[in-house]
C-alpha cells in the first residue's frame, strides 16, 4: 500500500501569521535569555567576591558598549517576559480571551517592555558618565 503524501499541519498554504504566534515565540526566547542572561549575572557576582581588580574588570566590560548592549537587551527581555506573563495570569484567571483583548493585551506587553526599557536606559545612562 503506497504511502499517502499529506500535508504538514498547519498547511503552510492556508496559515496566516498573527501577532499570538509572534508573542509566544517571544515570550519564549525571552526567557531563554534570561536564562543566558544568568550566566552574566553569575560573573558579576564572581567578580565581586573576587576583590576590587576583577570587580573593575567586570564592570568596565558592562559599561562598554557590547555590556551595555547586553544589558540593554536583558533588561528588555525581564520586562517583556514579565509583562507577558502578567497577562497569562490574567488568561489562567478566565479573562481576556476575547480577539480584541488578547490583541491589546499583547500589543500594550510589547509596547509597555519598550517604553520600560527605555525609561530605565534613560534612568542609567547619565549615571554612566
Amino acid at each position: 500500500m503506497p504511502a499517502r503524501v499529506r500535508p504538514t499541519s498547519p498547511h503552510a498554504g492556508i496559515y496566516r501569521w498573527q501577532i499570538g504566534n509572534t508573542l509566544s515565540i517571544l515570550h519564549r526566547v525571552t526567557g531563554a535569555a534570561l536564562a543566558l542572561g544568568l550566566i552574566a549575572l553569575s560573573y558579576w557576582f564572581i567578580a565581586l567576591a573576587g576583590g576590587p581588580d576583577s570587580y573593575y574588570s567586570a564592570a568596565r566590560f558592562f559599561a562598554g558598549p557590547i555590556g551595555l548592549t547586553i544589558l540593554l537587551g536583558w533588561t528588555f527581555a525581564f520586562l517583556f517576559h514579565l509583562l507577558n506573563g502578567i497577562r497569562h495570569l490574567f488568561w489562567d484567571a478566565g479573562r481576556g480571551f476575547e480577539r480584541t483583548q488578547r490583541h491589546a493585551s499583547g500589543w500594550a506587553a510589547v509596547f509597555g517592555a519598550l517604553a520600560l526599557t527605555l525609561c530605565v536606559a534613560a534612568w542609567v545612562w547619565p549615571r554612566l558618565s
